[in-house]
């Protein structure tokens, strides 16, 4: 099985989901793991609370860029409120595999950017 989720990582990473800018976001947040060099940079278009447009642009490992594309499809259509919510499991889940601590950082990467964008946005409420 363990397979399988790796050839959908690739996939994903080769032709990453919802990369691209969106001009004019609700929210915009970059952030990076200076351990390893990984960067994301994250972009959402809101409809009231909900997500109506979610996209990336980055740099790094595989696992860190193949979460801000599995992450971007799951979030589409969800609240805030469900986003902020969201753990550390939920996401590994979506990727399918067993990391170890060192990849678990590069995948928590884009979650971490998207839920520090969503506290910058609530602050200027």
């Amino acid at each position: 099985m363990d397979e399988l989720y790796r050839e959908v990582l690739l996939d994903h990473y080769k032709n990453p989901h919802n990369k691209g800018i969106i001009l004019k976001p609700n929210i915009h947040k970059e952030d990076s793991n200076p351990l390893c060099g990984d960067m994301v940079e994250i972009f959402i278009r809101l409809k009231g609370e909900k997500i109506e447009n979610i996209t990336f642009e980055g740099k790094g490992c595989v696992i860190s860029q193949t979460s801000a594309s599995i992450l971007t499809d799951e979030l589409k259509g969800k609240t805030l409120k469900d986003v902020q919510n969201m753990t550390r499991e939920d996401l590994l889940d979506l990727i399918g595999l067993q990391l170890t601590p060192t990849r678990v950082k590069c995948a928590m990467l884009p979650l971490s950017a998207i839920k520090k964008g969503i506290i910058d946005y609530e602050a200027k409420k």
